[in-house]
């Protein structure tokens, strides 16, 4: 690992204006509040239930990921969040100020929904867990199980939270991986495609360096360009999402798997885990731009 030295540079910038829907690649982004601003801005919830509605949740939403939403007009600091519009796989279109995307959304599921702008502080998911052996600490495969998220998992655990009450992110405010861990799995596992799309980042980070390099960063500091400085919170376990069909991408457990037998590592106090990528929060806001160079201190 190489530390006040130069790791690369942005290659990518996406946001994702509703949870679990395709996202936004981006130019540029602007962090506001801790976050990119507009990122995980609305989700689903479904009304029996009162859970967030997740593509983690695959059996009950199989096609999350293929439903596209992106803002009507770009969001601003200090400004009302715009509305989104929102397209169904089957080709049905909708904006969230127009009433009619719940009902529409609710009908293409058969379940009812409301579009979210606030997380219930209960935050919980029904996340499915694959048939891939070593993917879950736990030990379940081929099973779905409650999964508390956001602020409700932190304060499950008596912890603070690196995310307000409210926020729709799994766990931290912000990803990042790089192309070296891309690489390094397409070497590894050559009959799968290691896209970034199948792993829902926020920053991807053109690197030098080879191999899974994200994982010595814990505790490091990122600059990226002049403004926006990260600390780098977590390894980024992973789960069913990277497996799951997306626009071109087939289904393919085999990202699961290659994870699970070569980049299974520790996080936190928790058991190995198959990972890609690290967690971050913000510790100096600002914009970045597609481009900016990228130092580890």
């Amino acid at each position: 690992m190489t530390t006040g030295g130069l790791v690369g540079s942005v290659a990518a910038l996406w946001r994702f204006p509703v949870k679990s829907m395709a996202g936004e690649r981006l130019d540029h982004a602007d962090l506001e509040g801790g976050q990119i601003l507009g990122d995980r801005a609305y989700a689903l919830i479904e009304t029996a239930t009162g859970k967030v509605v997740s593509a983690k949740s695959a059996k009950a939403f199989p096609d999350l990921l293929d439903c596209r939403a992106g803002f009507v007009e770009a969001p601003r600091p200090g400004r009302e969040m715009p509305a989104v519009q929102i397209t169904l796989p089957n080709g049905t279109s909708v904006s969230s100020e127009s009433g009619e995307a719940e009902r529409a959304l609710s009908d293409y599921y058969g379940r009812d929904m409301t579009l979210a702008r606030a997380a219930p502080d209960d935050f919980t998911i029904d996340q499915y867990h694959p048939d891939v052996e070593g993917a879950d600490g736990a030990g379940r495969r081929d099973a779905v199980a409650d999964q508390k998220l956001g602020s409700a998992f932190f304060a499950e655990l008596g912890m603070d939270s690196p995310v307000p009450v409210g926020a729709f992110f799994d766990l931290f405010p912000l990803s990042v991986i790089t192309t070296s861990t891309l690489d390094r799995l397409q070497v590894l596992a050559p009959g799968s495609r290691f896209d970034p799309r199948r792993f829902r980042m926020n920053v991807i980070v053109a690197s030098r360096e080879a191999g899974f390099i994200e994982n010595d960063w814990i505790g490091h500091a990122l600059q990226i360009g002049d403004a926006v400085r990260l600390r780098v919170a977590l390894r980024d376990p992973r789960c069913v999402m990277t497996t799951l069909a997306q626009g071109d991408l087939p289904k393919d457990t085999h990202v699961l798997r290659a994870l699970v037998q070569h980049n299974k590592v520790q996080v936190g106090p928790a058991d190995k885990l198959p990972c890609a990528g690290v967690y971050a929060v913000t510790e100096t806001s600002g914009t970045i731009q597609v481009g900016d160079a990228v130092t580890l201190d």
